[in-house]
């Protein structure tokens, strides 16, 4: 029986690297459209022309992003489940009386005050990390939306209550309609700041090189799994793509390998478009040949 052929790729990318849009707001400078991904190409040259083919797909994303309507509290441990994080400081205050927590009422207990204290430093990591310096997730890819925003708290019941609205009903109606659209597309991703390697929904193959705001700990790297056996491999590059158009759309990096040691293949990778844009690829190919010993 043979065993598996494909191959496992590993790559660096940028901390420039354009990541996706906010879910909700206008597209800004360093980042690409909301209905887009990355493809991974390897291009084998012949003297006719050169043949491309995809290896795999991904979207980069800000590890948070407070824009999206299901970016809430979901599981057993959360006070609220179906609130939206944004307004989760505003919601413990509300529990605990305490509009300040420098300035604490003589009545509050010793418990409220770590509360309130806790949901602010929340507040400030979660702006840390879905910040221009906060952490690029590599994430499965998905072109999925979520249903629409209501324009009020007693929208109709397929719209996603806006994040604003904090009173029971409309967390659990936000909580069914996120968790709704989850469950039909387990590669939609939406990330939370309570714990970084395991998102609410979607799977994370990696992080692009940075820090991590919170405790300045470097960050970086991702990998995937490819059936291909990627032997004979002449170049590799990652395209931009608009989801659900099969041709070619705007080439972000290149890169041919350039050393070959006991099968694994190292690929610096340039961008055209912005020189200043580099990236570090490695690739274990055919697994079922593999001789590397680690």
């Amino acid at each position: 029986m043979d065993g598996f052929r494909g191959s496992n790729v590993q790559i660096d990318l940028s901390p420039g690297t354009p990541v996706q849009a906010h879910v909700m707001g206008a597209q800004a400078m360093d980042e690409i459209p909301v209905n887009s991904h990355f493809t991974i190409y390897a291009i084998q040259d012949d003297a006719a022309q050169s043949r491309l083919f995809e290896i795999a797909r991904f979207e980069l994303h800000r590890i948070v992003d407070v824009t999206s309507p299901c970016f809430i509290d979901v599981g057993d441990h959360v006070p609220h489940q179906g609130l939206h994080v944004s307004q989760y400081a505003t919601k413990i205050a509300e529990d605990t009386g305490i509009a300040d927590y420098r300035n604490p009422p003589p009545t509050a207990t010793e418990e409220q005050k770590l509360l309130m204290g806790t949901a602010v430093q929340r507040m400030a990591n979660v702006a840390a990390l879905g910040g221009s310096t906060g952490i690029k997730v590599v994430t499965s890819a998905s072109s999925t939306t979520y249903p629409a925003v209501a324009s009020s708290c007693t929208g109709p019941q397929e719209q996603i209550p806006p994040p604003n609205c904090t009173d029971e009903a409309s967390n659990q109606l936000r909580l069914r309609l996120c968790q709704a659209a989850w469950k039909a597309d387990t590669n939609l991703f939406e990330g939370t700041d309570r714990v970084l390697t395991a998102p609410l929904n979607g799977v994370t193959r990696g992080t692009a090189l940075g820090l991590n705001p919170i405790n300045m700990a470097p960050v970086g790297g991702a990998q995937f799994f490819v059936d291909n056996a990627l032997i004979d491999i002449d170049a590799y590059a990652i395209y931009v793509q608009t989801d659900g158009v099969d041709q070619l759309d705007t080439p972000l990096y290149f890169g041919r390998p350039t050393t070959v040691t006991r099968g694994v293949s190292h690929i610096h990778l340039t961008s055209a478009m912005f020189p200043q844009l580099t990236s570090e690829m490695a690739v274990f190919a055919d697994l079922g040949e593999d001789d590397v010993h680690f």
